[in-house]
């Protein structure tokens, strides 16, 4: 457990932050939060600006959890239900779940009450759709994902590249915009010499980025992962093609960094902000990383695009968020509302930006400075537009569980993809929906 982003009692004292150990009912709230240091020090300085607005010398206890544990503390644990913690981070993945079993506190009683600052016009009207059932609303935007190609600039710019491109597959120097040009394009720029790789992935098994990436790689060639009726779906060959693919591209080292089979989304981002790859799939703000962060050595050379597809759409994107939603066994959801209202202003925000994160205001996405400080921030907007969705069941996790252990078995096994597939889609069937 880390006390406010990771200091100790005494530091925490000094900064403000009043701490007693577990946060009394008199003195604040508990914040169970996705580890990641953009969340904790952006939870950090909101809190602070929290507690000068209520005027109050309020404690917070932030626990910062790895995405497998975020979800057992919640969820398997009845972290929610009991009242462990007052605020949770929870992703879009799992608020099916959450509004299913009733963990999550309904905040259309205060939306009425005690609206957002520019609520709900403020917003993208996608950043609202995963966590409202008919008038409940369970959570407010707070981060907003969007899985996307994040590219070398300088490289596709280059005069010299692009001659060599052409000369050697008789076509012009572009973004990819299909998977075959896709692998074309990162074995062009797989340099070994050069410490340059072609593209970097994260396929750790994590059970989350890479169930990930098999939506975007079904989705984007026309698959889908539910039919007509919302019921789950594996049974279509492109599943096959879906695992055949990654698995090639994972492996092949004339193409991926070495390490990729390993790497998390923190590990691969680091490795293209250190100028290693020639582009990575990753989530926006890993683009927005290489521009804010002062030991990145490719700050002003970076593009970001939408995800390849083979369905002729102009733009592709995976539309995932985290929301602040309130535990409905926390004693203190009055407390919590007034605080997740006010990480949702447009200053606070823009604190999340500004802390590596990616804000979910129209007003962040417009912001004229800080889309001089990251250029591309104002593409967000389009993005947005154009994503689609993952499926939006109770049962999403436990399904999660077995596409993860396809990918995986897809990426360190020689085993067929006919046979993972199909034993795959046994196990999806088992599962009730």
């Amino acid at each position: 457990m880390r006390l406010v982003h990771g200091k100790t009692a005494a530091a925490v004292r000094a900064r403000g932050c009043r701490w007693r150990g577990p946060v009394s009912e008199q003195e604040g709230l508990r914040i169970a939060v996705r580890k990641l240091d953009a969340f904790e020090g952006a939870i950090e300085k909101q809190w602070a600006d929290f507690r000068r607005s209520e005027q109050q010398n309020l404690g917070l206890e932030i626990v910062p959890l790895n995405i497998p544990d975020l979800h057992e503390a919640l969820f398997d644990k009845k972290g929610l239900e009991r009242g462990d913690f007052d605020v949770a981070f929870v992703v879009t993945d799992w608020i099916a779940e959450a509004a299913a079993g009733r963990h999550l506190a309904d905040l259309q009683p205060y939306l009425k009450e005690l609206p957002p600052e520019g609520y709900p016009d403020g917003w993208d009207p996608a950043l609202f759709r995963f966590q409202t059932f008919g008038s409940e609303v369970y959570g407010l935007p707070y981060h907003t994902g969007h899985k996307c190609l994040i590219y070398r600039k300088d490289l596709v710019d280059d005069p010299g590249e692009q001659a060599a491109y052409e000369r050697e597959f008789g076509a012009p120097l572009t973004v990819p915009r299909s998977w075959d040009t896709f692998a074309q394009f990162a074995r062009f720029f797989n340099r070994p010499q050069q410490a340059l790789s072609g593209v970097v992935f994260f396929a750790c098994e994590d059970g989350y980025n890479t169930v990930c990436d098999f939506c975007i790689h079904l989705l984007s060639r026309g698959g889908i992962l539910a039919d007509a009726s919302g019921s789950f779906a594996l049974n279509h060959p492109l599943v096959e093609e879906t695992l055949a693919f990654y698995r090639e591209m994972v492996n092949d080292p004339q193409i991926a960094l070495s390490h990729t089979r390993t790497f998390d989304a923190v590990e691969s981002g680091m490795a293209f902000v250190r100028g290693e790859a020639a582009m990575m799939m990753n989530w926006y703000s890993w683009a927005a990383q290489c521009e804010v962060l002062s030991d990145s050595r490719v700050k002003g050379k970076v593009g970001v695009a939408h995800l390849p597809n083979e369905i002729g759409q102009p733009g592709f994107s995976l539309n995932v968020y985290w929301v602040l939603g309130i535990a409905a066994g926390s004693d203190k959801k009055d407390l919590a509302y007034r605080f997740i209202r006010h990480c949702a202003s447009r200053e606070m925000d823009r604190v999340l930006t500004l802390e590596g994160g990616n804000g979910c205001r129209r007003s962040t996405w417009q912001d004229e400075q800080l889309n001089r400080q990251i250029p591309f921030y104002r593409g967000l907007e389009a993005l947005q537009s154009e994503a689609r969705d993952m499926p939006r069941l109770p049962e999403w996790t436990r399904l999660a569980n077995v596409i993860d252990a396809m990918m995986m078995e897809a990426i360190h096994s020689d085993r067929s993809v006919a046979d993972i597939a199909e034993e795959g889609r046994r196990e999806a069937d088992r599962i009730p929906g």
